[in-house]
């Protein structure tokens, strides 16, 4: 009589995009999958850790494009656990930041399948890092707030994002111009300075830096893309200070050799 064995479902952090920030865990745990179900903006040299004859699923979605549904999603790892695999969640940055890894944590619970969580580095940290901007800085800024632009339903709370000593907010691209109106309405001075985070730790990272009140503007005349941060605050202009680090270039491959499988092919 063959015996039933569970399955195990582990949502796993990828890191902001340099394959060289994926922790040693989450190496382990792609390398021992059975199935790894994978977000937009996971490197290849990341994917390349899954065992041979694995199954990769690419999930991914993009700000106004086609997705996969998050209930869909929830049903494919319910799923794949109930067949007894070894599940990798591939999610960049960290899956409790702005991942949507709470919701699929809730949904594992309530199906009764056992999950991990395996945290990772996120990008709300690693691209201004990237980019020669620290977050925090002593004398300068003693906090740091993580937000986020898109919000279904409700509003950010401007009067106090506009506070901050430094905000990152993640998914600002497409709002750019809504954000720092409402931020400046809020009481945020016009002339703070601020910056654009693209692609932050990839080999096409780009950095522009403006006051407040024309960052939106710059990045418009710049083409800015996806995914992008936004940070706001004094620290940004420590990055004239950094000259070394700010020049550097990460050494990553672009978004055009990304592996894509689709959902519910082998």
């Amino acid at each position: 009589m063959s015996q039933y064995v569970e399955g195990i479902v582990y949502l796993v952090g990828a890191g902001p995009g340099d394959p060289g920030l994926l922790t040693l865990r989450a190496a382990r745990l792609l390398a021992s999958a059975d199935t790894v179900v994978y977000d937009r903006l996971i490197h290849p040299e990341v994917l390349a850790h899954a065992r041979p004859h694995a199954r990769l699923v690419f999930v991914g979605k993009e700000g106004g494009g086609e997705s996969v549904a998050q209930e869909e999603i929830h049903a494919l790892l319910i799923a794949q656990a109930r067949l007894g695999r070894s599940v990798v969640r591939l999610k960049g940055g960290d899956p409790f930041v702005f991942g949507r890894g709470g919701e699929e944590a809730l949904a594992l619970e309530a199906a009764g399948i056992a999950y991990e969580v395996v945290p990772g580095v996120s990008s709300g940290l690693a691209a201004p890092a990237a980019a020669a901007i620290p977050v925090t800085h002593r004398g300068v800024s003693g906090s740091v707030t993580f937000a986020t632009a898109h919000r279904t339903g409700q509003a950010p709370d401007w009067a106090h994002l506009a506070g901050a000593e430094t905000l990152v907010l993640f998914m600002a691209g497409r709002r750019l111009e809504e954000v720092t109106l409402a931020l400046i309405a809020a009481g945020r001075a016009p002339s703070t300075p601020a910056a654009i985070v693209e692609a932050g730790t990839w080999a096409h990272q780009r950095v522009l830096e403006a006051p407040l009140a024309s960052i939106a503007a710059r990045a418009r005349e710049e083409a800015v893309g996806s995914p992008a941060l936004l940070v706001v605050g004094e620290v940004v202009s420590l990055r004239a200070q950094l000259p070394t680090l700010a020049r550097a270039r990460p050494g990553m491959a672009g978004p055009e050799q990304f592996l894509k499988v689709e959902a519910g092919h082998e």
